[in-house]
């Protein structure tokens, strides 16, 4: 066979792309015949898993709990009026609202809370809730949600007064606007687990609400989003946190009208 029926290399020069090391998508996977290798189908399997058992997993409370206090941090913990974890799966509307046991305990919380400054010489001091959930992760919450509660707190202005924190179990995103309520805070800034994906089972989301109620929209919110080892650092979110609820304060509201004002949030 001559030189010139062979199949010749590439050469040196010409550009090779390995789209796997830009992405942890599964993406350029090699076959096997008409299938995918058995690599690559045993590591789906695995994430496959390794999401479920974020979704079902149980928040650890008392581990929770227990950081708190070593940061002298006060603490309340409640519960949504799911029952249990499959409640909490089937019926999302049952984790937007307070356990009626956990709307009690929020009740006399709000007497001993310190009231805003109303002398016009002193800046205004405004109510912040900090919540920490389970969400559909709660291995998000207990790996991340710490880091970034030590991340912001340093970050934040001295005129805001920190409520207690609450830790909520089988919530959802719009838990907190029954809680800040509770709370007579003036914003609310729910650490919670997101749902899932193949590759980010630990992902953590931050939601701030200004002037929580029940009844508030995913629109009057902002998220920042993908906080973990992975994706968002700890300090990064801290600063887009931080700024978010300035900004927030400063206008009277969040969500998209807060976007559309133009403010440039860090990267």
């Amino acid at each position: 066979m001559s030189d010139s029926n062979q199949t010749k290399p590439p050469a040196a020069s010409e550009p090779r792309f390995d789209l796997r090391s830009l992405t942890p998508a599964r993406v350029a996977l090699g076959r096997s015949g008409a299938s995918i290798a058995t690599r690559h189908a045993l590591e789906f399997s695995l994430a496959h898993a390794q999401a479920r058992d974020a979704v079902h997993s149980a928040l650890a409370v008392p581990s929770l709990l227990a950081a708190l206090r070593e940061r002298r941090l006060p603490a309340i913990h409640v519960r949504s009026a799911a029952r249990d974890r499959i409640e909490y799966l089937r019926r999302p509307d049952l984790g937007r609202t307070l356990a009626p046991a956990s709307a009690t305990l929020l009740a006399p919380r709000t007497s001993n809370l310190e009231p805003s400054s109303t002398s016009s010489l002193e800046p205004r001091t405004s109510q912040l809730t900090i919540i920490l959930a389970d969400g559909l992760s709660a291995l998000a919450t207990e790996r991340h949600a710490l880091p970034v509660l030590d991340a912001l707190l340093p970050l934040l202005d001295p005129t805001w007064h920190l409520t207690p924190i609450v830790i909520a179990e089988q919530a959802r995103v719009a838990l907190a606007d029954q809680i800040g309520q509770a709370l007579h805070a003036d914003a609310t800034v729910i650490l919670i687990g997101e749902r899932p994906g193949l590759s980010s089972p630990d992902s953590l989301g931050a939601y701030i609400t200004w002037s929580p109620r029940p009844g508030r929209t995913d629109a009057e919110r902002n998220c920042v989003s993908n906080i973990r080892t992975e994706g968002l650092n700890y300090a990064t979110a801290a600063a887009r946190i931080a700024r978010t609820l300035a900004e927030a304060r400063r206008l009277g509201l969040t969500g998209v009208a807060l976007r559309e004002s133009g403010i440039s949030l860090p990267p």
